[in-house]
C-alpha cells in the first residue's frame, strides 16, 4: 500500500503503484490498496527505484474479450505475470480496451472477430491475457 494513500488526481488510465523489484528489461509493482504483486515487461527505460512509486501504462493482449453478468473486479494470479482480469471498462483508447480491474489495463483484442470499438464505458468484461503484459513509465 501507498503511504501516505495518495490525494492527487491522475488520469483514470494509468495505473498508480510501488516498485517493488526492477532490472533492466522486467518490474515487479505493487498496486495500493490490494495484495497484488504483478510482473510485466518494460517498453522504455525505468527511472523509479524500489520502494518508490510509479505511474504508467500496462498493456496486454486478450485472446476474447467477454461481457459477463457476475463476479468482481479482479487479476489473477495475485502474485507473477498476469493472467486473467475482468473489471469494468473505462474507456476506448485507440485500439485498446482500458479496464479497471483494481488498476487499469490497456487491452488488445486478439481474436479477429472483436474490435476495441464493441465495448463501451461501463460493460463488465472477463478475458485471459496472452502472454507478455509490459508497462511503461509517465511521469
Amino acid at each position: 500500500m501507498i503511504h501516505p494513500a495518495p490525494t492527487t488526481r491522475i488520469d483514470p488510465t494509468l495505473a498508480r503503484g510501488v516498485v517493488a523489484d526492477a532490472s533492466p528489461d522486467r518490474v515487479t509493482i505493487e498496486f495500493p490498496n490490494t495484495s497484488y504483486r504483478l510482473d510485466f515487461s518494460l517498453t522504455g527505460p525505468l527511472r523509479a527505484a524500489p520502494g518508490k512509486r510509479i505511474i504508467g501504462i500496462i498493456r496486454l493482449d486478450a485472446r476474447r474479450i467477454d461481457t459477463v453478468d457476475t463476479g468482481g473486479r479482479f487479476v489473477e494470479p495475485v502474485y507473477g505475470p498476469v493472467r486473467r482480469v475482468q473489471g469494468t471498462v473505462l474507456a476506448i483508447v485507440a485500439d485498446r480496451v482500458v479496464v479497471n480491474a483494481g488498476m487499469p489495463i490497456h487491452c488488445r483484442p486478439t481474436d479477429p472477430r472483436q474490435k476495441a470499438s464493441d465495448f463501451s464505458p461501463g460493460d463488465f468484461v472477463g478475458f485471459d491475457a496472452m502472454p507478455g503484459a509490459s508497462f511503461e513509465e509517465r511521469s
